[in-house]
């Protein structure tokens, strides 16, 4: 299977003609059509039932055109990345976490590195779930993660980065956003949004919270619904500080609690490439500077 009769695939299912999607491509459509043919023959499944009025994807053509278009994409990343990589760049160095704003300076690190090793591509990679495995798969050269996270995983390098507390987050016209401080009693009566993937230092926190029977609680999926839910006047929400997008959209104030988040990279302990170690080290620069930078 070529990625041109790919291309002809997915134009073909959608718009479900033959003519209109040979022209669509730039090709005769007997050209169009033999290719379409050939396709099907290789893979052993009709994909498109054809009639006088068009074609119509099959019930199993449906799902290969979609497993088709997914990997269509990724193979378009893949082209890119590399037309970027040998046009400028000699090694690449991935950095894989759950959300953008996870690693705040991450930006300002990467411009950074660039002068001291332009020919280092710095490439971040967003996972928000299982981002750990990847990397333990060896599909990224770094992962953010929690301390809690890299107890007993063998052939991996943990540097420590960062302590985040946890804050709650309210709608900025929520009488509690006027606050410096947040204590437990502040939330009786509230409902907080909990569940999401909660780290276990927040799980407690949560638990605690709600054993008081003073806290409703409204199970959320994740970090976007519920700061989805947060600002439709739903509840309230506790968080790590380092989920902090800092667009003063929400309040984000501190919650008076014992437990906190050791923030950490992880590297692979074989990979000693001296520009992984600067990257690293620009990273726990910026952050050990940030005295005063609510994490």
């Amino acid at each position: 299977m070529t990625t041109k009769q790919i291309d002809y695939c997915i134009e073909l299912a959608r718009t479900l003609n033959f003519s209109r999607a040979a022209d669509n491509m730039f090709v005769s459509q007997p050209t169009f059509s033999y290719q379409i043919r050939l396709l099907e023959e290789e893979i052993g499944f009709t994909v498109f039932e054809r009639s006088g009025k068009g074609a119509a994807l099959t019930p199993a053509g449906v799902q290969f055109v979609s497993f088709l278009t997914g990997m269509r994409q990724d193979l378009k990343r893949a082209i890119e990345q590399g037309q970027n990589f040998s046009a400028k760049f000699q090694d690449s160095i991935s950095i894989c976490m759950m959300v953008r704003q996870a690693l705040f300076f991450l930006p300002e690190a990467m411009k950074l590195f660039e002068d001291s090793c332009p020919n280092v591509q710095i490439t971040p990679v967003f996972q928000y779930e299982n981002s750990m495995e990847k990397f333990l798969r060896n599909e990224t050269d770094i992962v953010f993660a929690l301390k809690e996270q890299t107890r007993q995983v063998a052939g991996i390098q943990v540097h420590d980065l960062f302590e985040s507390q946890i804050y709650l987050i309210a709608d900025r016209d929520d009488p509690l956003a006027e606050k410096n401080l947040i204590s437990e009693e502040d939330l009786y009566g509230r409902t907080l949004m909990v569940g999401g993937g909660s780290p276990a230092a927040l799980r407690s926190v949560q638990h605690r919270l709600i054993s008081s029977g003073k806290i409703s609680y409204f199970n959320s999926a994740d970090h976007d619904t519920t700061l989805t839910n947060v600002a439709a006047g739903r509840g309230v929400c506790l968080a790590p500080g380092f989920l902090n997008d800092h667009s003063g959209q929400f309040a984000w104030i501190p919650f008076d609690c014992k437990e906190s988040f050791s923030c950490v990279l992880c590297t692979h302990k074989e990979d000693q490439r001296g520009s992984l170690k600067t990257f690293i080290d620009i990273l726990k620069k910026l952050y050990s500077e940030a005295v005063a930078f609510p994490l």
